[in-house]
C-alpha cells in the first residue's frame, strides 16, 4: 500500500518564476511602444529581461523554445506574419545569461521528441556547470508533422483535433516517451559519481573508471549504454520541470518532474488538479518525493484595473481577435493579483509561473509592484536565501544512484561473507 505523497517543508513564502517568450505573451506584444522587436535576437535583449527578474528575487525563468515557428494552431503552422516568430535556441541564450546573473534559476525548454536525450544530459550539466548550480529543464513534447520532417526519422499521423481518440492515442505514446526521456536523462546525470575526478599529477590518473557507470538503458524508446561525458552536475540533479494540463500529462509530471505547471481557473480546481497529481505521484512510487505545483497565469498589470483592461482591449484589436490561452488570463493591479496568488497558493499550489503579456510592461510590473506587495504580507523573501535553484526551492541534492547502489552491495557482500 503506497504512503501519503510528501509534503515540501512549509513555507510562509511563495515561489514566483517568470516565463520569457519573444516581446511577450500576447501575440500583438512586439507592437508595444515597450517592446524592443529588432533587439528580439540579441543577447542584450535577454540579459536585461533575466537582470530584471534576479532583481525581483524569482526562483528562476523559464526560456520557450520549439522545433518549429510559432502557431496558434495546436497541429500545423498557422502561416501568419503578422506576429513574432521565430526563437534563438532556449539552451544556448540560458548559457549565454549564465555568468551575467548570480541568483536566479536558469530553465530552458527543451523539446523531447525529436531529440537525444544524451545530447541534453550534457547540454544541462553543462549549463549547471556554467551557472554554478542554477540550472534546470522544461521538458516538452511535440505531435506536429511539419517538425517530425525536420528530422525523418519517424513519422507521425496528421491529427485533426486535439481531443480525439486518434489524438490521444498518439498524445499519450508521447507522453510515456517524454518519461523515459527524462529518465534516461536523469540516470546520465548519476553516471559519474561525485567523485570520480581524481586529478591526481603524480600518479597520472585524471579520473576513476570504476566510479564510472554505465546505466544500460533499454526500453521501448531508447536504448542508451552511457556513461555520459558530462561529470556530475553541481546540484546533482538540474530540476526538471513540464507544463500539464490534463490527466495524461498529469502522470508525466507524477513520474518524473521536480516541478509541474498547471493550469487552474479557479481554487476549487487548482485543489482538485494537485489532488490528482498527488494521487498519481503516490502510484508512480515516488511519495517520499518533493514536488512543487506552481500554477501559470498570464498577467497584464497596471497601477489601475481600468489601464490595464483598456491595455488589453488595445492588444486584442491590434492582433485581430480577443486574447485566450491555456492559463487564466488576469487583468488588474499588482495588489489584486497578491489577492487571487494567495488565494490559489491556499489551495496546495506552492508556487506561481508568470506569463507577462508584455515584457517590457508587465515583467517589470511583477519585479516592481508585485513583489513588493508579496514581501509587504509576508509571503515573498526579502533575499535570495540559497545558492542553486534546488536550494531555492527547498530540494536536497539527491544521493547518486549508482554511488548508493555501489555502497549497498559491499555492505550486502560483507554481510553474506560474515555469516558464510
Amino acid at each position: 500500500m503506497s504512503s501519503a505523497p510528501s509534503v515540501l517543508p512549509s513555507s510562509a513564502h511563495l515561489h514566483l518564476a517568470v516565463a520569457l517568450d519573444g516581446a511577450g505573451w500576447h501575440p500583438a506584444a512586439w507592437r508595444e511602444p515597450v517592446a524592443r522587436p529588432r533587439e528580439l535576437f540579441t543577447a542584450e535583449y535577454w540579459a536585461d529581461l533575466v537582470a530584471e527578474a534576479e532583481r525581483g528575487l524569482l526562483d528562476f525563468v523559464t526560456f520557450e523554445d520549439g522545433l518549429g515557428l510559432q502557431s496558434s494552431h495546436f497541429i500545423e503552422p498557422d502561416g501568419r506574419t503578422d506576429q513574432v516568430r521565430g526563437r534563438l535556441d532556449a539552451v544556448l541564450v540560458a548559457a549565454r545569461i549564465a555568468p551575467l546573473t548570480r541568483h536566479i534559476g536558469l530553465v530552458p525548454t527543451v523539446v523531447s521528441t525529436h531529440t537525444e536525450p544524451f545530447h541534453i544530459s550534457k547540454a544541462i550539466a553543462t549549463l549547471d556547470y556554467v551557472s554554478s548550480g542554477r540550472a534546470g529543464l522544461r521538458v516538452q513534447l511535440t505531435a506536429r508533422q511539419n517538425e517530425a520532417a525536420h528530422f525523418g526519422r519517424r513519422t507521425l499521423p496528421r491529427l485533426d483535433a486535439y481531443d480525439s481518440p486518434a489524438t490521444q492515442d498518439v498524445v499519450t505514446e508521447l507522453f510515456d516517451e517524454t518519461a523515459d526521456y527524462v529518465e534516461v536523462v536523469r540516470r546520465l546525470w548519476d553516471s559519474w559519481e561525485d567523485d570520480a575526478e581524481i586529478r591526481d599529477v603524480a600518479t597520472g590518473r585524471f579520473v576513476d573508471r570504476d566510479k564510472l557507470h554505465y546505466i544500460d538503458f533499454e526500453g521501448p524508446h531508447f536504448s542508451v549504454k552511457g556513461p555520459s561525458i558530462t561529470p556530475r552536475p553541481p546540484q546533482g540533479q538540474p530540476v526538471v520541470s513540464a507544463l500539464a494540463h490534463q490527466s495524461v500529462p498529469y502522470r508525466l509530471v507524477a513520474r518524473a518532474a521536480d516541478i509541474g505547471y498547471v493550469t487552474p481557473h479557479d481554487t476549487d480546481q487548482a485543489r482538485a488538479i494537485v489532488a490528482e497529481i498527488r494521487a498519481e505521484q503516490a502510484l508512480a512510487g515516488r511519495a517520499d518525493q518533493p514536488l512543487h505545483v506552481f500554477g501559470d497565469l498570464v498577467v497584464f498589470l497596471d497601477d489601475d484595473p481600468a489601464a490595464a483592461a483598456a491595455r488589453r482591449d488595445r492588444l486584442d484589436a491590434l492582433a485581430g481577435q480577443p486574447f485566450t490561452s491555456d492559463a487564466r488570463v488576469f487583468t488588474g493591479t499588482p495588489d489584486q493579483l497578491a489577492d487571487l496568488l494567495q488565494e490559489l497558493w491556499s489551495a496546495g499550489l506552492s508556487g506561481f509561473r508568470l506569463r507577462p503579456a508584455v515584457l517590457g510592461h508587465d515583467l517589470p510590473a511583477i519585479t516592481q509592484g508585485l513583489v513588493p506587495e508579496l514581501q509587504r504580507r509576508g509571503a515573498f523573501r526579502r533575499a535570495y536565501e540559497a545558492d542553486t535553484l534546488r536550494g531555492l526551492l527547498g530540494l536536497a541534492r539527491p544521493a547518486n544512484r549508482y554511488a548508493a547502489k555501489a555502497v549497498a552491495d559491499v555492505d550486502a557482500n560483507a554481510a553474506a561473507n560474515a555469516t558464510a
